[in-house]
């Protein structure tokens, strides 16, 4: 990939990940692109299946792209930052990130967006006046 694409899928993004919206600018690890349809499953290198991740969120993510809703007893398809909208299927509740959506609720749970020390961090930023998107 080039830097070019790179740079545009960071720039739409406004550099938060598409996935937690944790901002760029707070991050230890690098950011990275994330192939919404992964490479094994023979997603291609396009703006169209390309979403800026936080380090957690691509690791956690891999090449799935569904997750199981036990509830449910049900597979269910990962939150598509290209064909979804964000604030339909999640809500901040303080430093916590509730799924609206069963979409919603197996993306938090595949990606652990709600680890213990993803909610730690979330909450020293809201403690310091950062706002959550």
């Amino acid at each position: 990939m080039d830097e070019a694409l790179r740079q545009f899928v960071r720039d739409r993004a406004n550099a938060i990940c598409e996935y937690c919206h944790f901002p760029e600018e707070h991050s230890f690890n690098p950011f990275q692109v994330d192939h919404i349809i992964a490479d094994s499953h023979g997603g291609p290198t396009t703006e169209s299946n390309l979403a800026w991740s936080c380090f957690y969120c691509n690791t956690y993510k891999g090449p799935n792209v569904a997750g199981w809703d036990a509830a449910e007893d049900a597979v269910v398809r990962l939150f598509h930052p290209r064909k979804d909208r964000w604030r339909e299927h999640f809500e901040w509740k303080g430093a916590v990130l509730l799924g609206k959506t069963q979409i919603g609720r197996v993306t938090i749970r595949v990606l652990r967006i709600n680890h213990s020390d993803a909610i730690a961090v979330r909450r020293a930023l809201l403690d310091f006046g950062y706002r959550l998107s």
